[in-house]
């Protein structure tokens, strides 16, 4: 599903951003690992939902799992990967109506690349199983599989302190989800709506 590689997108890009600071306090010693427990919750609003005009949602996220980094190669590039368990609630704010998915994520840098401009491109593997389900808790669509995706990352000057790294740009999908794909936007709008 599109919008759940956004909302995992998303989700990624916060956690780092979150585990970037830690590392530069933690990592002091080389090949020292990091590892950091995640138990986050954020509520947005989303509107014109799976491209249905006026359909305004609430996506009430839990995120609970680890985040670790470690230095890999002789220019000690660090490297993140994320092990979640998330949660989304999607709410319809004209009339009350949700649903619910429920994901296992397994997201891991596999390979970060100094491009010699003050810039990394990293290529990103997502893997991982979602389920959403309607209001009377019936599973309505499957997503498992993985993907895999780059971005761009401005370093900041310093290769190996990802604290001050800032993200400039998605660069897209390199490989498309495999296995089972199906649209949540397809299975969810007609319960949002009431249908």
């Amino acid at each position: 599903m599109k919008h759940s590689r956004k909302v995992r997108f998303s989700a990624v890009l916060g956690l780092v951003a979150t585990a970037a600071i830690a590392v530069a306090t933690a990592a002091s010693g080389g090949g020292q690992l990091f590892r950091e427990l995640v138990d986050e919750r954020e509520s947005n609003i989303e509107t014109d939902f799976c491209g249905v005009e006026g359909l305004t949602v609430e996506f009430a996220t839990h995120r609970v799992g680890t985040a670790h980094a470690v230095p890999h190669g002789r220019n000690g590039l660090v490297y993140f990967g994320f092990n979640l368990k998330v949660t989304d609630v999607v709410t319809n704010l004209a009339n009350g109506n949700s649903v619910t998915s429920f994901s296992t994520v397994r997201d891991k840098d596999q390979r970060v690349t100094d491009n010699g401009d003050g810039t990394l491109t990293i290529l990103v593997l997502t893997t991982g199983n979602s389920v959403l389900y309607g209001e009377n808790g019936k599973v309505i669509a499957r997503n498992p599989g993985q993907v895999r995706f780059e971005v761009l990352i401005d370093h900041g000057g310093t290769l190996t302190d990802p604290s001050d790294d800032e993200f400039l740009e998605f660069l897209g999908v390199v490989k498309d989800s495999t296995g089972r794909s199906d649209d949540f936007c397809e299975e969810a709008v007609p319960i949002l709506l009431g249908g």
